[in-house]
């Protein structure tokens, strides 16, 4: 089936998913360990047992291991059984004016309900999706935060999950200097772990760094797709200038390379969380997903991080 199509009667829904990525082996589904897809997808199985097949998950972003996600994106297809089954009302008395879910919160009510009250994966929202919607093809860009304690900030335990704790002082206006130089469509090569197949060119729209109010350095960046370990390498070459190890113009010089150097430190994953995915105009999202696939092989698009 071409993007955004569903089987005949069937329809088309969007998760809108978080998760505390520390202890998933990353979102994709691998034999023998936990990850988001997995657990997801075991609990989908579980709601449609008798109205097989057990759907699957299509996703804006593979975060990679320990990453987490406050705005992740997916999308499932269901069978018409399927939503016949998410439709008819739940066995049990109820309560005066009460008002039956629709098809998509009963949907994502059922999804939690398995997942648990303390759950580390959470459904925040599904809807219908949009006529040619594709979570991953779709979509026009993605935004993560790295978030960094080093001595000037607070480091709170409440957020060491989240957040890299380092003993030195950062400098944070020439790490958001380096940063800025990344700005626009460039081979990131540089930064990218390759996948065969893939492309590592990108637009990278968006990279700064600031402190908030505790003083913990955040780095906002945002492109159309990530390659492989981007964000993490991207963000070690800002740390590296903030330690004084690096001029802020040599990030720059490194793109020239094209190949992956020493002169930086990939980031641990537990620093950085998906923080949103951007789509077009409903209008739109079919033609967005149609240019995605022409320009970029599924190989190489939206890796893990």
């Amino acid at each position: 089936m071409g993007a955004g199509e569903t089987s005949p009667g069937g329809r088309r829904f969007r998760l809108d998913i978080a998760y505390d990525g520390t202890r998933f082996t990353g979102w994709s589904r691998q034999p023998d360990q936990r990850t988001v897809q997995g657990e997801l997808e075991a609990a989908l199985a579980s709601i449609f047992t008798s109205t097989p097949p057990a759907p699957t998950l299509a996703v804006a972003g593979r975060t990679d291991a320990g990453v987490h996600a406050v705005g992740q994106v997916a999308h499932l297809d269901l069978t018409r059984a399927q939503v016949a089954k998410l439709a008819r009302p739940r066995r049990g008395k109820r309560p005066p004016g009460h008002v039956e879910p629709s098809t998509a919160e009963a949907l994502a009510r059922r999804v939690n309900g398995i997942l648990g009250p303390s759950s580390d994966v959470v459904v925040h929202a599904c809807a219908e999706a949009p006529e040619g919607f594709d979570a991953r093809f779709s979509a026009e860009w993605r935004s993560y935060e790295y978030r960094i304690a080093d001595a000037l900030a607070l480091r709170d335990p409440l957020q060491r999950h989240r957040t890299l704790w380092l003993p030195g002082t950062l400098d944070d206006r020439a790490m958001d200097t380096a940063a800025i130089g990344l700005l626009g469509l460039h081979d990131f090569a540089a930064y990218c772990k390759p996948r065969a197949g893939g492309t590592t060119i990108r637009t990278l729209q968006e990279f700064r760094w600031t402190r908030d109010a505790d003083g913990v350095l955040i780095g906002r960046i945002r492109a159309d797709a990530f390659c492989h370990s981007m964000v993490r390498a991207v963000a070690g070459g800002c740390v590296a200038v903030g330690e004084g190890k690096l001029e802020p113009g040599r990030l720059e010089e490194l793109l020239a390379i094209r190949a992956r150097t020493n002169d930086f430190v990939v980031l641990p994953a537990k620093g950085l969380t998906l923080m949103r995915v951007g789509y077009p105009p409903d209008g739109q999202l079919q033609a967005r997903a149609l240019l995605t696939r022409a320009k970029r092989e599924p190989d190489g698009l939206a890796g893990a991080v």
